[in-house]
């Protein structure tokens, strides 16, 4: 697991008005949206009278297959999940795992120190512990 603490807010950028139904009139490289590419883990997160806590399930993954990165006003963890390929001739009859990249993205509530953050990963849930800023830092 790679972690990285970013000192600036996230922000996605977003189209402001609806798409027109022809496509655009005039093209711009500069303001495209970001692209949504993959599925989204489930997550939880709740807070404590001194943390927040998030809970990821990445089953089946190692942790160098994702990425936690802080920043100032949300938490976002980023990977690939690859499964093991089924034998040669073999016939799908279920496929409900999801694989490919994902994304989840946590709005954090409240102010954190990112100083004291700990993640653990284990049996397949990566846990978060942001601790609260408190008044004096």
């Amino acid at each position: 697991m790679r972690y990285r603490r970013l000192s600036y807010r996230y922000a996605m950028l977003v189209r402001s008005a609806p798409a027109w139904p022809l496509g655009d009139i005039w093209p711009s490289d500069r303001l495209r949206p970001l692209p949504r590419v993959g599925w989204r883990p489930d997550a939880d997160m709740y807070e404590t009278a001194t943390a927040l806590e998030v809970l990821v399930e990445l089953a089946g993954l190692d942790e160098d297959d994702f990425e936690v990165q802080l920043f100032e006003d949300a938490l976002v963890v980023e990977g690939h999940r690859r499964l093991p390929s089924c034998a040669e001739g073999a016939v799908y009859h279920a496929a409900g795992i999801r694989q490919g990249p994902f994304h989840v993205e946590v709005v954090l509530p409240s102010a954190v120190d990112a100083d004291r953050v700990e993640a653990r990963y284990e049996r397949g849930l990566l846990r978060i512990t942001l601790p609260k800023l408190t008044g004096g830092g």
